[in-house]
């Protein structure tokens, strides 16, 4: 039903964008919520996601930051293997791949044991693609600095979002798991501190 009004609205404010009014930006955002409040909430709780992690409240947006918080930590830590120089980032790396293996299980036991079930989504976010694409051009010491750094950010983004949903979710699984991964997450967060280049 709102799908043509939609698309005119969107090839609008794509010509508009095109002609370079930036007022039109400002009009197509705030009409945006007008047409379909549950895209609306969907839109933000995947932006509030992204901007600050401990605010995700969603169940299913918890679920697929979870999921692809895993599979980000498995492929970086395979390309440190691959890539890497030294013997502690790599160690540090089969540690990573082995945990978040086991992560990504319980997350699928625990999401298939909710009525109804919730499927994870390991999609990785655009910035966790950019940093996959990023590490994949990179050998050695270089290689090395760059996925270090990767891992701080990355285990205290999911830190965050961790504690943030074991505090604020509604579900009572969902809280546990998350509670549980906390002292896990915290510790690879320190150990990926202490690595050197």
């Amino acid at each position: 039903m709102f799908k043509p009004a939609l698309m005119i609205m969107s090839a609008s404010a794509l010509a508009l964008a095109a002609c370079g009014q930036k007022t039109s930006d400002t009009a197509v955002a705030n009409d945006s919520p007008t047409f379909d409040a549950g895209n609306a909430g969907v839109a933000d709780t995947n932006s509030t996601a992204m901007a600050t992690p401990a605010a995700v409240t969603g169940n299913q947006a918890f679920v697929n930051m979870a999921a692809a918080s895993d599979a980000f930590e498995i492929t970086t830590s395979k390309l440190a293997l691959d890539n890497g120089a030294s013997a502690a980032v790599k160690k540090y790396a089969n540690q990573m791949i082995s945990a978040h293996t086991a992560s990504t299980d319980k997350l699928k036991a625990t999401t298939a044991s909710l009525s109804p079930a919730l499927t994870p989504d390991p999609t990785l976010s655009a910035a966790q693609q950019a940093t996959v694409d990023s590490l994949k051009g990179l050998k050695g010491a270089a290689f090395d600095t760059a996925y270090i750094q990767a891992q701080q950010e990355a285990h205290q983004q999911t830190l965050d979002t961790l504690k943030g949903y074991a505090a604020t979710g509604d579900v009572a699984a969902l809280k546990t798991f998350a509670t549980g991964l906390v002292p896990t997450v915290a510790a690879h967060l320190n150990m990926a501190k202490g690595l050197k280049a």
